[in-house]
């Protein structure tokens, strides 16, 4: 069974817990005590080497800073110095417990009362003076269909007579991406050239896309790996993963629609992937967990898939929302427009289900592994993950704020990705953001 110490709230979750750092202390920050996700970073525009730094309020913690270190406990130095380096793979492949001791050390040497709090503060850097790195060397990356809304409501534009098709309530359906193309927030992505056989033709043309399309996602990047050969058990999945990002799944829907029978989809979707820098750990994540559940009359997971922990908890309660700023609107300085607001807790499939069907046939995982939830759409049209649900494949336009509308994205557009956790009695945590702009073909 899952490890009982991955399910117990510990000191770093208590709600009434304060840093001594004022901004983590805003009720509606990202950042607070209780967060303390990680990124790599260096002072924006110098030559400092990229390290690893905790989020708090308003900075982060240098974990390169020497100044820590006296402050750590024996487990928790030994974790910090995996942790500093400027890629995180040896601190994801050392699993939860090193991931465990660093926040736990973090959490004390951060509160309101911690003795020692100048000397910590020498390790403080202002967020507004950084600039960040992929956090991870990401070796593999995979792409799931978790959300049976967007799976129905994508179905119902190409077969609305049998939108669902039949393995989706048997298996969570995915598939194998790029990862030179990951890109981190704020890279711009350019608007991709493909094959794309137009209305009432018989024949393709080679052209721009025409139909490019966000996916409101989110990334789960695994920790400690598993052999070849060797499938992992679902009770023991968490076991095996270290944080959850922002990820956007760049789609070129009319390049997609041409080239995905009957293997699926390739260019339309290996040009561009992006995600945010923060990683939030599942430690953080744990006060939000819901438990799962199957619509009355679905079929029942096959037992390589059932786990009666992951039913009781395995929704996680994470609020997803795309805004969006125009050319037009960023000229006349109008304030960006939300398009969605989604949750993964109504996801179909859970992320342990996700990755106990990825090793299901001995394939191995390696840290710094890169998993996809999917598009996460909810039950209203104001929780469609994407403008290929929201336009209803471009029937109705999204109007925005300038008096332009949308049914694909255009260029000068900016996509901004967020996601948040909030429960009555718990504070809020957050994810940061995942930005960015379309350029122009080339």
């Amino acid at each position: 069974m899952m490890t009982e110490s991955a399910n117990d709230l510990d000191q770093t979750h208590d709600p009434a817990l304060r840093s001594w750092v004022d901004a983590a202390n805003d009720e509606n920050g990202d950042f607070p005590i209780q967060n303390l996700p990680i990124a790599v970073f260096r002072r924006a525009g110098s030559g400092e080497q990229f390290r690893a730094g905790i989020a708090i309020g308003d900075s982060l913690v240098d974990l390169s800073a020497s100044c820590l270190s006296p402050h750590l406990s024996e487990p928790g130095r030994a974790a910090l110095k995996l942790a500093s380096s400027s890629r995180l793979n040896e601190f994801m492949a050392a699993g939860r417990p090193a991931q465990r001791a660093l926040r736990k050390d973090l959490s004390r040497m951060l509160r309101h009362d911690f003795p020692e709090k100048k000397s910590v503060a020498e390790a403080l850097v202002g967020l507004r003076e950084v600039e960040f790195k992929m956090p991870a060397r990401i070796g593999d990356f995979s792409d799931f269909y978790c959300s049976i809304h967007h799976a129905t409501n994508v179905g119902k534009l190409f077969r609305p007579e049998n939108p669902i098709l039949p393995n989706y309530r048997w298996l969570p359906v995915g598939y194998q991406g790029r990862t030179s193309s990951i890109l981190l927030s704020e890279q711009s992505i350019v608007r991709p050239k493909g094959q794309i056989l137009p209305p009432g033709s018989a024949e393709p043309v080679y052209s721009d896309c025409r139909r490019l399309d966000y996916e409101a996602e989110l990334g789960v990047f695994v920790g400690a790996g598993s052999a070849l050969g060797a499938p992992i058990s679902i009770d023991r999945i968490e076991d095996h993963l270290f944080g959850v990002c922002l990820l956007n799944d760049w789609s070129a829907r009319d390049i997609q629609s041409w080239e995905y029978q009957p293997l699926g989809p390739f260019l339309a979707k290996s040009f561009a992937t992006s995600i945010s820098p923060w990683i939030v750990s599942f430690d953080a994540l744990e006060p939000y967990r819901r438990p799962h559940r199957r619509p009355d009359g679905d079929p029942a997971p096959l037992p390589h898939l059932t786990s009666s922990t992951d039913a009781k908890r395995g929704a996680i309660d994470i609020k997803v929302s795309i805004d969006l700023l125009s050319a037009t609107m960023r000229a006349r300085g109008l304030s960006p427009v939300r398009l969605s607001l989604s949750n993964y807790a109504d996801a179909y499939w859970t992320i342990a289900q996700v990755v106990a069907h990825q090793t299901s046939n001995g394939c191995n995982l390696a840290p710094g592994d890169l998993i996809g939830t999917g598009t996460i759409s909810g039950p209203s049209p104001q929780s469609r993950g994407c403008l290929l649900e929201l336009s209803e494949g471009g029937r109705s336009p999204v109007s925005l704020p300038s008096g332009e509308a949308r049914v694909f994205l255009e260029d000068g557009d900016t996509v901004i990705l967020r996601a948040w956790c909030e429960a009555k009695g718990r504070v809020r945590i957050g994810f940061g953001e995942c930005r960015t702009t379309i350029g122009n073909a080339v």
